[in-house]
């Protein structure tokens, strides 16, 4: 039986004695296509209640969510809702903060006296019921889930684990193997994570991130102490060594509470051992390129080791986990070229990247395509980008993906691109995109972003498959 069937087939089980939001018989989602909102869909399918939703466009979650029976529209009108949907007495309505508030369904549900949640309040509640487990930061918090998630259910625990992103072992942003332990990603944006009740939770980063939602750094660092204030009593706080929070500390060849110790590269995987509090864990074997990574695994292994999971299953675990979608994912990887696609959107993940790719890859001439992702943020860490991405041999730039926002004055990729300091920088449009590759001899060619640019991965792919 396939991990999947196997965690589905479990979570079946479990969820017919579950408690929290029962009442509800239907669960109508608006942004349904979003990767936490679709977790929840999934959630709530395996749960069976009867789900349903909108987006804006056919994706390939929604198609997804579409085989297990979830009846998605794509028109933002009232009379698309299916009629048991209607029923307020029966049906719970989750919705997205990125859904404008001008969206006619979800002033329907609003107006109709329906229960209306925003997906944390969701998970705020399946959190209070369970034993949770939560990643806090602004970088790494959906690798870190996913290992974390991986290595308890690698030890047997029942464990639902809510993710930000696709699994490489499960093909899914959920994990599924029972409701006694929830682990999920505690999100700053909107300070949605304020809604979590943690028994365990960990802050990977607190680096300049979200300053439209937040307007400053002061801010944004309040909020993850008032996270750290969510912690249910006796529960533990573990922090990357250097941020300014107490807790239990974790790192890399360091004198943190956890650290990697005797860390080496063997055939493109990193072996080290693990200093805790109660000795030394030997012989692990992770498989995911970069320190910031390791570094990740580190925090996974410090809770799950907590959480009481033992030494071999945990080994077996780590060296068994293969990743998650667009974080540094391998298209190709041959001899001769190399093809990786990468979530990386801000500048300190962008570095991250480049400290990955020059530590696998020393000798080979690296290619980026970096498309920026929002306005704000674009205007907001200028400098930090035009300083990481001068690191790299050569420079391909896409304009910026808005998402949800509207244009602002000056703020353009040709601005960024005149503040890089990098001989081989060139402005492109996607339909320039493969050729523009083609003509380089770059043996490494990366492509980072959070925008649409993972939509043109498969093209790119395609077309080196061949040539390579």
């Amino acid at each position: 039986m396939s991990a999947s069937n196997k965690n589905t087939r479990s979570s079946e089980k479990a969820f017919s004695s579950g408690k929290g939001l029962e009442w509800a018989s239907n669960v109508y989602f608006i942004g349904v296509g979003g990767i936490g909102m679709s977790a929840l869909a999934r959630y709530f399918v395996a749960k069976g209640k009867q789900v349903a939703g909108y987006d804006k466009t056919a994706t390939d979650i929604t198609k997804g969510l579409e085989a297990l029976g979830v009846d998605i529209c794509f028109n933002d009108t009232v009379n698309e809702i299916g009629s048991q949907y209607l029923n307020k007495d029966e049906t719970l309505v989750v919705y997205t903060p990125a859904i404008p508030n001008s969206h006619s369904q979800l002033n329907y549900f609003k107006t109709n006296g329906f229960r209306v949640l925003k997906r944390s309040e969701v998970l705020g509640d399946i959190t209070k019921q369970t034993k949770c487990l939560a990643v806090a930061g602004t970088h790494g918090k959906t690798t870190t889930t996913s290992i974390l998630g991986h290595l308890l259910n690698a030890c047997d625990v029942p464990v639902t684990a809510f993710l930000g992103g696709i699994s490489e072992n499960y093909n899914s942003n959920l994990i599924l193997n029972g409701t006694d332990v929830t682990v999920v990603e505690a999100d700053e944006f909107y300070r949605s994570f304020l809604t979590l009740s943690p028994d365990m939770a960990c802050i990977t980063s607190m680096d300049a991130d979200h300053l439209d939602i937040y307007g400053n750094v002061l801010e944004l660092e309040k909020s993850f102490k008032d996270f750290s204030e969510c912690i249910k009593p006796n529960g533990k706080l573990f922090v990357k060594n250097g941020l300014p929070l107490e807790g239990i500390t974790y790192g890399v060849e360091d004198d943190s509470d956890y650290s990697a110790k005797h860390v080496k590269i063997n055939n493109g995987s990193y072996v080290f051992d693990v200093q805790t509090p109660n000795g030394l864990y030997k012989d692990f074997q992770f498989n995911l390129p970069g320190r910031h990574n390791l570094s990740n695994a580190i925090i996974a292994l410090a809770m799950a080791v907590n959480f009481g999971c033992p030494h071999n299953q945990l080994a077996k675990g780590l060296a068994s986990y293969k990743g998650v979608k667009r974080r540094f994912t391998y298209q190709i990887k041959t001899d001769d070229f190399v093809f990786v696609d990468d979530y990386a959107h801000h500048p300190e993940e962008i570095n991250a990247v480049h400290q990955a790719v020059r530590e696998m890859y020393p000798e080979k001439k690296v290619l980026v395509i970096f498309q920026p992702h929002l306005y704000t943020r674009t205007r907001d860490f200028v400098d930090g980008f035009a300083e990481n991405l001068s690191k790299f041999d050569e420079l391909l730039l896409l304009d910026i993906y808005p998402a949800r926002e509207l244009p602002i004055a000056g703020v353009t990729s040709k601005w960024l691109l005149e503040k890089i300091n990098n001989p081989n920088k060139k402005l492109i449009t996607k339909s320039q995109l493969i050729d523009s590759i083609k003509t380089s001899d770059a043996q490494v060619v990366l492509t980072i972003g959070a925008g649409d640019i993972g939509a043109e991965v498969k093209h790119i792919k395609e077309a080196f498959s061949v040539a390579n």
